[in-house]
């Protein structure tokens, strides 16, 4: 892994949005795409920030008047899921197959356990890989 650099990994494809973009615009793109976040920029292509679906979770939590609405007309009830036991190998095979970030850990006996996420893949990796350039 040690010529493996990031434009090899990265996904080329981003999909943007300039900051007077209505929010309900950007979360039909998102999810018309299938993606996690949106990059922001200026009129000449500049970065000037980005939207996740983690800032979606405040913008529903902080949105006035509150709406009555159940998390069982949104919620996803296809659950893929993993044991315990299971390699990591086998963890990123299912999370890339499905495009999920976060897999739900059940034990047969005790039920959901834990989750497991990219970012949980991503520091597995770094604590793995000594750092090029070592200092």
């Amino acid at each position: 892994m040690d010529d493996i650099f990031v434009a090899r990994l990265m996904s080329a494809e981003v999909q943007s949005v300039t900051a007077d973009t209505l929010v309900e615009t950007a979360a039909e793109a998102m999810i018309e795409d299938g993606i996690g976040s949106l990059v922001v920029v200026d009129d000449a292509g500049r970065v000037e920030g980005i939207l996740t679906t983690t800032d979606f979770v405040g913008i529903v939590a902080e949105s006035q008047p509150k709406a009555e609405t159940t998390v069982e007309r949104y919620m996803s009830t296809d659950v893929v899921t993993i044991g315990p036991q299971a390699s990591i190998r086998d963890a990123a095979d299912t999370m890339i197959e499905h495009g999920f970030h976060h897999l739900p850990v059940v034990d047969d006996d005790e039920g959901v356990i834990g989750m497991l996420t990219t970012v949980d893949l991503a520091a597995y990796l770094s604590h793995v890989q000594t750092p090029s350039p070592s200092k």
